[in-house]
């Protein structure tokens, strides 16, 4: 397989022109982040805030101007309104100012069509199991016949693919939106839909959020009663892009028992807090473990830690998921233990969660639309 250069991919661009000056993306200073990884490709192209949704085509021809190099297998290109572009390819090698992507002026906020409910799934750290709680939840509320939608918002580590048994690349329809991935009743977007799997994607922060605005808002998503949106662990930028851009319904935290990962779930309790977003309550993951041997309990990483922390912060204790071997197997070959075992207390426990958010969902839609905050970062 030939091998796929930076230089010969900013060559391609070259040929790629703005419609109104008919300068071509390289020489404008218009791409950014070029990442070339075993044929797979991914760069940002910067426009003006205003051009967003006009610049759709120019993405469009970019990327398929790359993905005609020979040995390209996959080309994921991005808008973003990072900075005011500068002249020449040397900024398709340039960092973005500290705190520019936050007044990157991205759309204002409003509800996603058909979307009822919007969740964010979230963590204080990585570990704990977010992702399966996640995907465990969706399939357990569409097993309710809830319409499920599920948005991996991990563009560095997305592991929905896997976990829900998904593979392959969503169909593009109607005006250029991507058609949601589908399986077990619940629909599906990840970046993992759109690289190899093994492909390490080193965006900076302005990327990761162009990145994540094109997935949540150009997915035809279809009616949907939740959408719930597996984020990545921490406080970083997917959280500010989805609280200020997104009008968040409200927000699931999952954390293991111990002190160092309550600590990590006081910090982002306190994140939804300062952006307004409800938080609907902390799960109990890898609570307890019992031996399959012997059936004795132990409380590997202490026990009740996440429910004193409820208490102590004010928010909704959801439930608690032991350690096991089963949630383990059945996740690593994308069959949701709530459907590998549906008669198990830990599915029992899993439903009963997603009942309760769903409750709380219901509760929150009270007729009145709900506004994402306007997040200025200093």
């Amino acid at each position: 397989m030939a091998e796929v250069t930076r230089e010969a991919i900013l060559q391609a661009l070259e040929n790629v022109r703005r419609s109104d000056n008919g300068q071509d993306v390289v020489s404008l200073g218009m791409i950014t982040g070029v990442v070339v990884r075993d044929g797979n490709v991914g760069f940002a192209i910067e426009v003006e805030a205003s051009e967003g949704a006009a610049s759709e085509p120019l993405r469009q021809a970019c990327e398929a101007a790359v993905d005609a190099i020979p040995g390209v297998l996959s080309v994921t290109a991005v808008l973003t309104a990072e900075r005011a572009a500068q002249s020449g390819a040397q900024a398709a090698d340039q960092a973005p100012p500290p705190g520019g992507a936050a007044q990157a002026g991205l759309p204002e906020s409003r509800s996603i069509p058909g979307i009822a409910a919007i969740v964010a799934v979230a963590s204080g750290k990585g570990g704990v199991g977010k992702s399966t709680t996640a995907v465990n939840l969706a399939v357990a509320l569409a097993a309710d016949g809830v319409r499920v939608g599920l948005l991996d918002c991990d563009v560095y580590g997305p592991s929905i693919p896997r976990l829900m048994r998904l593979s392959g690349k969503p169909d593009v329809v109607g005006d250029s939106h991507l058609s949601p991935m589908e399986n077990y009743d619940v629909k599906c977007m990840s970046i993992g839909f759109l690289v190899e799997e093994d492909t390490p994607m080193i965006w900076r922060g302005p990327m990761v959020m162009s990145a994540l605005e094109q997935m949540l808002k150009g997915v035809r998503w279809g009616e949907l009663d939740i959408l719930l949106c597996d984020l990545p662990p921490g406080t970083g930028d997917a959280q500010l892009t989805m609280a200020q851009n997104v009008p968040l319904t409200g927000a699931v935290v999952v954390s293991t028992p111990q002190d160092i990962a309550l600590m990590d779930v006081r910090r982002g309790i306190a994140m939804f807090e300062k952006v307004d977003v409800p938080v609907f309550g902390i799960v109990e993951n890898m609570s307890y473990f019992l031996c399959p041997h012997c059936g004795e309990r132990s409380e590997i990483f202490a026990h009740g830690g996440a429910r004193e922390t409820a208490a102590r912060l004010g928010v909704d204790f959801l439930g608690e998921i032991p350690l096991d071997g089963d949630i383990r197997a059945t996740s690593d070959v994308g069959e949701p233990i709530v459907l590998a075992q549906p008669e198990s207390a830990h599915t029992a426990a899993y439903r009963g969660i997603a009942r309760r958010v769903l409750e709380q969902c219901r509760a929150a839609q009270d007729g009145a639309e709900r506004q994402a905050p306007n997040i200025v970062m200093m």
